[in-house]
C-alpha cells in the first residue's frame, strides 16, 4: 500500500491531495477541488500527518491537504438529459396583391370604333320596307351585286364604279340616267331628308348611291372595296327622286 501511495502521490505532481483512509484506500483530488470531509470522520493523527506529507512530497517545504474519508462512502451522480427542438419556421410572407387598373387609350378606342365600323358596313342591311313596287324592284336588283368589285369606269357586273352602279341598276327598271355623278344629281327631283325614301338616289360632290331608309345606303365606293350595303358614312347627303 505504502508503494502504491507513493506511485499515485509521483504521478499526481507537486500540488496533489493524499487522502488515507482507514481501510487503507488512497484518493486522489485536485488541491483546488476543495472537498470536505463528512462530519462522521475521525480526526487525522498526528504521527499519520507526518508521514503521509513525508511520503508523498516531491521537494522540500511543500505541503498538502490530508483528509480522511470513511471506508463506507458512497458517491453518485445524477446524468442531466438536456433536449433541443429546431426553432419553428418563420411564418410566410403575406401575399402580393397588384391591383390593375384597365384602361383605354384613344388610339385604342378609335381603332375598336373603326373595326365595329367596318363590321357593320361589310355586313349587307336588310330591305327595307318600301312604298313602291318600282322601287321596291331597284332595291332588290342593287343587293344582287353585293361584293361586286371596284371598277374605274365600270358599268356592268364584271365591276362597278358608283355612277355606272345606280345607271346599271335603274335602267333594269326602265329609267335611264346620266353616265356621271355629277350628272346624276339633275336627274330628278331632290327631297329633304325627312322625305328621302328607299329607292332615292343619294348624292355627295364625286359619288353617289342608292338610299335604302333607315340611315343606309348601297353603292360602289372605292377601289380596293366591294360593292356594299351598310350605314351612311358622309355627312350632308342629297336625296334625288327618280322615281
Amino acid at each position: 500500500m505504502t508503494t502504491f501511495g507513493q506511485a499515485v502521490a509521483g504521478t499526481v505532481g507537486r500540488r496533489a491531495v493524499a487522502a488515507v483512509a482507514s481501510s487503507g484506500i488512497i484518493l486522489t483530488l485536485s488541491a483546488s477541488a476543495g472537498i470536505a470531509a463528512p462530519n462522521n470522520v475521525a480526526p487525522v493523527q498526528a504521527a499519520n500527518l507526518t508521514a503521509a506529507a513525508a511520503a508523498n512530497l516531491d521537494s522540500p517545504g511543500t505541503t498538502s491537504e490530508v483528509v480522511t474519508v470513511a471506508a463506507d462512502a458512497a458517491w453518485s451522480f445524477t446524468a442531466v438529459e438536456a433536449t433541443s427542438e429546431a426553432a419553428p419556421p418563420p411564418p410566410p410572407p403575406p401575399p402580393v396583391v397588384v391591383t390593375t387598373t384597365a384602361r383605354t387609350t384613344a388610339s385604342e378606342s378609335q381603332a375598336s370604333r373603326s373595326t365595329e365600323r367596318e363590321a357593320v358596313e361589310e355586313t349587307p342591311a336588310a330591305a327595307p320596307q318600301v312604298t313602291s313596287a318600282s322601287a321596291a324592284a331597284v332595291i332588290d336588283i342593287a343587293y344582287r351585286y353585293v361584293g361586286t368589285p371596284y371598277v374605274y369606269g365600270g358599268g356592268t357586273p364584271s365591276g362597278f364604279d358608283c355612277s355606272g352602279f345606280t345607271s346599271y341598276v335603274f335602267a333594269q327598271v326602265g329609267i335611264s340616267l346620266p353616265r356621271s355623278s355629277s350628272a346624276q344629281r339633275s336627274a330628278g327631283t331632290i327631297v329633304s331628308a325627312a322625305e328621302a325614301q328607299p329607292g332615292d338616289l343619294i348624292w355627295w360632290p364625286g359619288h353617289v348611291g342608292i338610299y335604302l331608309g333607315g340611315d343606309q345606303h348601297i353603292a360602289a365606293r372605292n377601289p380596293g372595296t366591294p360593292l356594299t350595303a351598310g350605314p351612311i358614312y358622309r355627312a350632308n347627303p342629297t336625296f334625288i327622286r327618280v322615281l
